[in-house]
């Protein structure tokens, strides 16, 4: 399952924990900028091939994500493609109160309170995101 994981470039940190949280899991390739985008590639062209190409999204939301306008778009781009239905993670890394109100509507993980239980809790999402695309096809093969 392919993940992206939205966030501002203050939240880096907290990116890199989660994508090294997942990669102990064998099916998940989460999609990493600093390893994808090269110098002089564009970069905007890569991230949002990646984001298309994507299973499943992780928003990292932070006073800084709220006002970035890279992951406005993001944020905009998934909640609007019928593709990203239920395959949006809400994960909230630092007290944010202007959050984009249709993400109210979803249920978000907290990470204020402690890095490694909300990496384990995004895992866990995760994994009924790919148990639920998995059910149709092992219910027809199993029929």
């Amino acid at each position: 399952m392919k993940v992206f994981i939205s966030h501002a470039q203050q939240d880096a940190k907290w990116a890199a924990l989660i994508r090294r949280g997942l990669r102990e899991k064998p099916y998940f390739d989460v999609w990493d900028s600093e390893l994808e985008i090269q110098a002089g590639d564009n970069w905007a062209l890569k991230t949002g091939e990646a984001l298309a190409s994507s299973d499943a999204v992780i928003v990292l939301l932070s006073p800084e994500a709220v006002s970035s306008p890279f992951v406005r778009k993001e944020i905009d781009f998934v909640l609007t493609n019928r593709k990203f239905r239920d395959r949006v993670i809400p994960v909230m890394v630092k007290p944010t109160k202007e959050v984009p109100w249709i993400l109210h509507t979803l249920p978000f993980i907290d990470g204020t309170h402690g890095k490694e239980k909300a990496i384990g809790d995004v895992a866990v999402a995760l994994e009924t995101v790919r148990a639920d695309s998995d059910g149709p096809a092992k219910q027809t093969a199993k029929r």
